[in-house]
């Protein structure tokens, strides 16, 4: 009885590895990210109005400075504040 457990085993844990080498050979591979199209780190810079951090490419330029966001811009223009 025990001989039969055992080959039973080791039977269905055969069988459960090769479905699984079955499924990782016919998985579709990726192919490495290309580097070349990555973008390039940009500065970073600070809204002038509220200090938040944000690229070069999404800072608005203003009066005083650059800011993160239109609202943020023309509230800082419309202050007796200005540079």
């Amino acid at each position: 009885m025990r001989l039969a457990l055992f080959i039973l085993a080791v039977v269905v844990l055969l069988w459960l590895v090769r479905g699984a080498v079955r499924r990782r050979a016919a998985a579709p591979r990726s192919k490495p990210a290309d580097t070349s199209t990555a973008a390039a780190p940009q500065p970073m810079l600070t809204c002038a109005h509220c200090g938040l951090h944000l690229p070069r490419d999404e800072a608005l330029p203003g009066r005083g400075g650059v800011f993160c966001g239109d609202a943020h811009r023309k509230a800082f223009e419309q202050t007796d504040d200005v540079r």
